[in-house]
């Protein structure tokens, strides 16, 4: 089994680590250290694969396109009598259609009708559209002068992609582009990482399933919800364990039930300075697991670290209770090392920049992340106005929402027109 570092041996290797007031960035680097891909692959169909990453690089068996084409409909000459300074005329002498190549002989002064797609003429190396040209009979048509150069309107073999060249680099997100991608190759399947299985469960007496009775001094449980969503946005495998009490061999039996099958555990509740402590206490005994107060609003507890289980080892994010801290949390920081682990390699969205609509207060110490709403002002610029009370607990803000204001470390108020990050959601 291979040797992982201690969270301690982590730790020493940041330069500013404090888990009182651990800065967000120095969480991201945390991580990056904690976690690796998973190395299991399989091979799927391609109408199975969105979604996914791929194992391996994916070499090109063929050349796309596999011949030289015409990229529009139109008519197909030799370049070499081109003028800028005179009408060329042409006669036409055929058809070439998509599908077949067209095998007649084409000499000087005339020209071939062609359609998109259609493989060129032997000696031809130039399309005219046929928007342009002047039919001046069924047989000739003229090109004005100055319109066209040599080479215009023609797509040439392998121009996309030669054959041998990697089409998809290992690591990469398979979109519905590098599906297109993957089937323009002839490729029927591909290799990728496998799925990676995330258990998740909340924590507390008060939290209720969907189902029960409300009651008194009781929430219904909407952590659970949020972070299957987000899991299954990323294509995991989900191990969904519900609620558990705070009752030590409950916890104790989910957690090793959890640590057993899944490459990463998520709980929601149970980190926060003055909870009932089983779980934080049960993360400690089962777990190599640091606790942190990380310098940012909302989601400030969070745990992080790994619970062995025989020879298996999961990854643990305890993140706090308040559902839009849950959900801050996971997409500054679960998202990225999930990603990571399911050995992606694709680039994180950049932020947009925003201008905002009105003060957002803010002492420099501690990240902040604001719900916000981002629309375009009459000059065609950005802005972004909060969705209004930031509570860590209304999650209706977050549906409300198209992006999180970002107001980094060191930053402090931005005043009324200020330019601000954004995350997109």
């Amino acid at each position: 089994m291979t040797h992982l570092p201690s969270l301690a041996d982590i730790a020493a290797q940041l330069e500013t680590y404090d888990p009182q007031a651990l800065p967000a960035n120095e969480v991201l680097n945390f991580l990056d250290h904690l976690v690796s891909p998973v190395q299991d692959q399989e091979s799927v169909d391609i109408f199975a694969a969105l979604g996914r990453v791929t194992a391996q690089d994916v070499i090109s068996p063929i050349n796309v396109p596999p011949h030289d084409n015409s990229a529009m409909d139109g008519f197909a000459f030799d370049s070499a009598p081109l003028s800028d300074s005179q009408t060329l005329s042409l006669k036409v002498v055929g058809t070439a259609l998509a599908g077949k190549a067209w095998t007649g002989t084409v000499n000087a002064g005339e020209c071939v009708k062609i359609m998109t797609g259609a493989i060129m003429p032997s000696g031809l190396n130039t399309v005219a559209p046929q928007e342009l040209c002047q039919i001046k009979s069924n047989e000739v048509i003229e090109i004005p002068a100055g319109l066209l150069k040599a080479g215009d309107n023609r797509r040439l073999c392998g121009e996309d992609i030669m054959q041998g060249q990697a089409a998809l680099l290992k690591g990469a997100l398979i979109t519905p582009a590098a599906a297109g991608l993957l089937a323009s190759l002839g490729v029927p399947h591909v290799s990728v990482v496998r799925r990676l299985k995330v258990a998740y469960f909340s924590t507390g007496d008060e939290i209720l399933s969907l189902g029960e009775a409300l009651r008194e001094g009781a929430v219904y449980d909407s952590n659970r919800y949020t972070v299957h969503g987000m899991l299954q946005a990323l294509g995991c495998e989900m191990i969904d364990m519900g609620v558990v009490k705070d009752d030590p061999d409950l916890l104790e039996q989910a957690f090793n039930k959890a640590a057993e099958q899944a490459d990463a555990i998520i709980t929601s509740g149970g980190v926060s300075v003055g909870e009932a402590d089983f779980t934080k206490a049960m993360m400690k005994k089962l777990g190599d697991v640091v606790f942190w107060k990380i310098a940012m609003r909302p989601g400030r507890p969070m745990a992080v670290g790994r619970i062995q289980k025989g020879q298996r080892s999961a990854v643990l994010f305890g993140l706090p209770g308040n559902p839009v801290a849950v959900m801050v949390t996971f997409l500054a920081f679960v998202k990225p090392a999930l990603l990571k682990m399911m050995g992606s390699t694709a680039t994180p969205l950049p932020m947009l920049r925003a201008k905002t609509q009105e003060v957002l207060r803010k002492k420099p110490g501690r990240t902040e992340y604001q719900r916000g709403i981002v629309s375009r002002n009459a000059q065609g610029e950005l802005q972004v106005m909060t969705t209004g009370n930031q509570g860590s607990g209304v999650l209706s803000s977050m549906v409300q929402a198209n992006g999180l204001i970002v107001l980094s470390h060191q930053q402090g108020t931005a005043q009324l027109g200020d330019w601000v990050d954004v995350l997109v959601l």
